[in-house]
């Protein structure tokens, strides 16, 4: 009996502190939501009021009307679509290279890919922007996707799966005929989907959100990303608390949309990820 009740104490211990974790993570982006909805005088009189006294939309709209907003998430869309997809084709297609085949210099490649993932980006940052000065792509969104169209812990994940598929599977498809490029199409990507899937999500978000490139690599209001863009518009409009609320929700709310689709694939990315 005394042991019955110490697990239930310990259970309900587990049980307060998972919530007081989860409260002291969602608060600050319900705050921000809630505080959207408020004027800016409201928010000065009652800063410590987090349901708003009168709902409004005027940040909203001054959002949606003073910026170009669609603009800035056209953009957003269009660099993080665009370098997830040449993600997944590029670790996919290494991995597999580094998981089925033999070669020379096989092993120190594939430690050098790893080694790149120590490297922080400040370090690459002014490497990275004489590159895309010299190939004329400053100030456009492909000066976005070609730093990142290779993923070291993409390839480093993709070869770890490859590595569990059989390889006589790969050589009965040769013996049927079956060239490299076939097999990796009909036979590799198709029991690379839960891998890919994690990485797909991993690298929207991080394309997403991704703020000091962006910040070095563009400079027409026009072509500003989302983080950037709400950067910029928090400084035009700092004495309008309201707007700047509604912009910061606007720009978490893709995200969150994605994260709430995928939110099963994401916890399994993260398991498999430490499985492997």
């Amino acid at each position: 009996m005394v042991k019955k009740k110490k697990n239930v104490l310990i259970r309900l211990l587990g049980l307060l502190f998972a919530l007081a974790v989860i409260f002291a993570v969602v608060l600050p982006y319900l705050w921000m939501l809630l505080t959207s909805f408020k004027s800016t005088p409201e928010i000065m009189k009652n800063p410590g009021k987090i349901l708003p006294i009168k709902w409004v939309l005027s940040g909203y709209e001054k959002v949606l009307t003073k910026s170009p907003f669609f603009q800035w998430f056209t953009n957003s869309l269009v660099v993080s679509v665009s370098v997830t997809l040449i993600v997944l084709f590029t670790s996919s297609v290494a991995g597999y290279i580094f998981a089925k085949y033999n070669f020379r210099l096989k092993n120190v490649l594939f430690w050098l890919i790893l080694a790149s993932m120590m490297v922080p980006f400040s370090v690459t940052m002014i490497p990275n922007f004489l590159i895309i000065n010299e190939l004329g792509l400053y100030d456009s969104l492909g000066s976005l996707v070609v730093p990142m169209m290779i993923s070291g812990f993409g390839i480093f994940l993709c070869r770890q799966f490859c590595e569990d598929i059989p390889n006589s599977i790969c050589e009965a498809a040769r013996i049927d005929g079956a060239g490299d490029f076939y097999i990796y199409v009909t036979i590799i990507l198709p029991l690379l989907r839960p891998c890919l899937a994690s990485l797909a999500i991993f690298t929207f978000l991080e394309s997403w959100n991704e703020y000091l490139m962006p910040l070095i690599m563009l400079e027409k209001v026009d072509s500003m990303t989302l983080p950037v863009a709400l950067s910029f518009f928090s400084s035009q409009h700092g004495n309008d608390l309201s707007a700047t609320m509604a912009a910061a929700a606007l720009v978490m709310l893709p995200v969150t949309i994605v994260f709430l689709i995928f939110q099963k694939q994401f916890i399994k990315g993260i398991a498999l990820t430490g499985g492997k």
